[in-house]
């Protein structure tokens, strides 16, 4: 854990639909750089936390909070801070590949004014922001789609497309709800290490001396992936011994795992074995009814935080 500015805070942040409580006193802290995996068994709340950090289901107690330059604004609703990108990706079919991606930019940096009464100006603008839109799709190995329409292309094409689209935008954090679910094994790989390379991004812009540009926390279901392209895993559950805080029923998933992953490089071969013993415990401690242990075993990096925070 590096002394990076905090960029993604909640505080005792729980959920409920009526009488169903789904999330209990979620208490995270996302440093600038890094990109976060978290897994749980189905029904956990992970979308619902999610849903919670975009602004679109503010939490029934507790808070979100996204800082930048040194100020906290607490979560009222969506922002261009936080970038989105489904399992289902969302593209505009009448649109190319680099007209998808610079879409954003058209909407955030002119007006409808702009684009009809400053014809000379719009044109200039426009062809920038295509411009910066094919130098990503290039980064995102896209550049002989630059012309193609979402029906021209792959399923891992679109989803780099939107990966990028939410990337062009420069949020704070990018949030990526099971982006890979619905692709093939082979495919998955190949995007499995675009999020390598946002990584390995991070790693020269620190040697350079700079802030690093990319900070993801990817929700998935395969514990598999959630090793291979992160450096923290979070583990989010039900299973979890809630007599320790007072409660006769289990009132809602808490996080009940979160340690650091080995890195990987956009080159090294996906080796299981290497963190085989990193994939058990995740599944005692996290996906286990009956290995019911106290939501504190196994969070020692959120007790680094928290120990680095005391005066």
């Amino acid at each position: 854990m590096t002394a990076r500015e905090t960029i993604l805070q909640t505080t005792g942040l729980s959920h409920w639909f009526g009488r169903h409580r789904v999330l209990f006193h979620l208490n995270l802290d996302i440093r600038r750089g890094q990109i976060a995996a978290l897994v749980g068994p189905s029904g956990c709340g992970k979308s619902t936390l999610l849903r919670a950090i975009v602004g679109t289901h503010p939490p029934c107690e507790g808070r979100v909070v996204i800082t930048r330059g040194g100020t906290g604004t607490v979560v009222q609703g969506p922002g261009r801070d936080r970038g989105i990108v489904y399992q289902r990706y969302s593209l505009f079919p009448h649109l190319t590949a680099v007209e998808n991606v610079a879409y954003g930019l058209m909407v955030d940096r002119s007006t409808v004014a702009d684009r009809l009464l400053r014809r000379r100006h719009w044109r200039e603008l426009r062809r920038c922001h295509r411009e910066e839109a094919a130098q990503l799709l290039e980064r995102m190995r896209l550049g002989d789609a630059l012309g193609r329409y979402p029906p021209e292309m792959s399923g891992g094409m679109c989803q780099r497309v939107a990966i990028a689209q939410a990337l062009i935008m420069k949020p704070d954090i990018l949030l990526l709800d099971e982006p890979f679910g619905a692709l093939d094994e082979a495919t998955r790989e190949e995007l499995q290490r675009v999020l390598l390379t946002l990584y390995a991004e991070n790693q020269e812009a620190v040697c350079r001396g700079d802030p690093p540009p990319h900070t993801v926390m990817i929700v998935t279901h395969e514990i598999n992936e959630a090793i291979f392209v992160s450096d923290r895993v979070l583990g989010l559950s039900q299973y979890w011994d809630w007599r320790e805080v007072g409660e006769k029923e289990c009132p809602g998933a808490t996080i009940v795992y979160d340690r650091p992953a080995p890195v990987f490089a956009p080159g090294d071969p996906r080796d299981f074995l290497a963190f085989r013993e990193q994939k058990e415990e995740i599944l005692r401690a996290v996906f286990d009814p009956h290995h019911c242990q106290s939501h504190r075993e196994y969070t020692e990096l959120a007790a680094q935080v928290a120990g680095k925070a005391a005066p």
